[in-house]
């Protein structure tokens, strides 16, 4: 059955370049590295990541994780990128999924407990968000936490995402079924302020 309407973002668009490396203040967003499986491994052993992310990894688990992503850049499934300050693994900001018909995407991001309260995450997420509408073409980029974690939605509306809806019972958490709240940013919202740093 033919399709009326064009690719938002045609194949090919992610794909034909490298997956870029994004600094923002003195934060550096690269692609992930299989020498990051340490650091990862450590990262999900925290009991917050534990809790809104459902799950740990091993030092397998994080080595398959890692080396999925640069196989999803180049499938346009997916994106990853380690957050770094001075060489040191502060964070996580990726894209869950992509949609290059629609133009859409999901963003997800974690920051380690030593790096939290320092809008880590809020960057990360409005710099690749923002790379993804110039450079990537696309048109709308979703955001989904728990609405019982308000540190994520406040980084989702800091970082431009606005509030669109509670979905009901969307995910299973370990201590049962969560509501989410979706948040999303489009292409054409207006340019965001820079971050009050205080």
């Amino acid at each position: 059955m033919p399709v009326l309407v064009s690719p938002v973002v045609p194949d090919g668009r992610l794909s034909a370049r490298p997956q870029p490396t994004l600094r923002v203040d003195e934060l550096v967003m690269r692609p992930w590295l299989l020498s990051d499986v340490d650091a990862v491994v450590a990262a999900y052993d925290d009991a917050e990541i534990q809790r809104w992310h459902v799950r740990t990894m091993n030092r397998d688990e994080a080595l398959a994780w890692l080396a999925s992503w640069p196989d999803r850049w180049r499938s346009e499934t997916g994106a990853g990128w380690a957050v770094t300050q001075d060489g040191v693994l502060v964070g996580r900001v990726g894209l869950r999924s992509i949609g290059l018909h629609e133009g859409t995407a999901e963003i997800a991001y974690w920051t380690i407990p030593a790096a939290r309260g320092r809008n880590i995450a809020t960057r990360a997420t409005r710099a690749v968000s923002t790379w993804m509408f110039h450079h990537g073409g696309f048109h709308r980029i979703e955001l989904r936490h728990s609405t019982a974690n308000t540190h994520s939605c406040r980084v989702a509306e800091k970082a431009g995402f606005g509030y669109e809806a509670t979905i009901r019972q969307g995910v299973l958490h370990l201590d049962g079924w969560h509501d989410m709240h979706l948040h999303a940013r489009l292409a054409s919202d207006r340019a965001l302020p820079s971050l009050d740093r205080s």
